[in-house]
């Protein structure tokens, strides 16, 4: 099978080509495992900091790509729950251990065994890939598998992002950052809560402009002050800037959602934190931290309940390194996504 995998780390700056092209053998499934051929698989922000070394370290050489679909070609023999046919989805949750306090309570997303498709393990830049089918997610016909590529991580990592915010209709949110998560999260907060305005923070301004297209009601420069204080702010960007900026917009009693696997040490940016400013009269601050199994199928029901249309961007295998620089410099409409069959 054809794969473009990452052999070492780098910086894209110095290496605009960090996948290699690879002929690898068709993996074959373990006993409770199936074997898909993949059709699409969304291209994530995640990626650039595993090639470029800022999250735990990936298993090297590893295929990357966490928001895969395709069809199950073969099964374990001792699956029970996906046949051969089926239509299947894979997230950023590749396994959790299942035992721990974490799993029995249903946060398996904080487990300490938990492995990262992509990651821990080969993900879906590629013809082929394996996974449990406990971690095999069905999939809503009305999708394209280019539109349901992306729902797997940056629509599920934003449906928890918007439901640990406490939002309820009527009050104002706030996305600070509008690539492919915010993007779907403006779209899912417009059906949820339709009586919300929602504001957008964003520094470029296409980005602005597209959330004006989707129904954001203002926008603004990550420095800008909105024009009303807002309950809650989504944050997916990479740096501490936004986090400061956002506090400020906080009305009192404010969450402030940090949707993003690591921040960018900025230390100008955390000398300004101002404790009356920012974080006075209850204000809080909650980290996003992966997302669960019940968060994927939360979401790909309520997506295909709405008729969520993600925007996205189609690239081939070969285009991956493409796909990952554009995303580099910032060149974003809504999700980019590999067709791979």
């Amino acid at each position: 099978m054809k794969a473009m995998v990452l052999e070492r780390l780098c910086e894209l700056e110095d290496n605009q080509h960090p996948l290699t092209l690879t002929e690898l053998p068709k993996p074959v499934p373990a006993e409770q495992e199936v074997l898909l051929k993949v059709s699409a698989c969304g291209v994530c922000h995640t990626e650039l900091d595993e090639i470029e070394g800022r999250t735990p370290p990936p298993h090297l050489p590893v295929i990357l790509g966490h928001q895969v679909v395709g069809r199950v070609e073969a099964v374990g023999s001792r699956t029970q729950t996906v046949q051969v046919g089926d239509r299947v989805g894979v997230a950023w949750i590749f396994s959790a251990c299942g035992v721990c306090k974490y799993c029995l309570a249903g946060l398996e997303n904080l487990c300490a065994d938990f492995a990262a498709t992509g990651r821990d393990a080969n993900g879906g830049y590629a013809e082929y890939m394996t996974v449990a089918e406990n971690f095999a997610h069905p999939l809503p016909d009305n999708f394209t598998d280019e539109q349901a590529a992306p729902l797997l991580c940056a629509g599920a990592i934003g449906y928890r992002s918007l439901r640990l915010t406490g939002l309820k209709n009527g009050q104002r949110l706030g996305l600070t950052g509008f690539g492919a998560s915010a993007h779907l999260v403006l779209k899912m907060a417009r059906y949820c809560f339709p009586d919300s305005e929602i504001y957008v923070f964003a520094r470029s301004p296409a980005e602005r402009a597209f959330a004006l297209e989707l129904g954001a009601v203002w926008t603004g420069h990550t420095k800008q002050a909105a024009p009303h204080k807002l309950t809650g702010i989504i944050d997916t960007t990479p740096a501490w800037e936004p986090v400061v900026e956002a506090l400020a917009n906080l009305e009192a009693g404010g969450r402030l959602v940090i949707n993003a696997i690591r921040k960018e040490l900025d230390r100008n940016s955390l000398l300004k934190l101002d404790y009356p400013q920012h974080l006075w009269l209850e204000k809080e601050i909650k980290s996003v931290a992966n997302i669960t199994r019940a968060d994927v199928r939360e979401f790909l029901a309520l997506a295909a309940e709405m008729q969520l249309q993600p925007t996205v961007q189609i690239f081939t295998l070969e285009q991956a390194n493409q796909a990952l620089l554009e995303l580099k410099m910032a060149k974003i409409r809504g999700a980019k996504v590999l067709k791979i069959s």
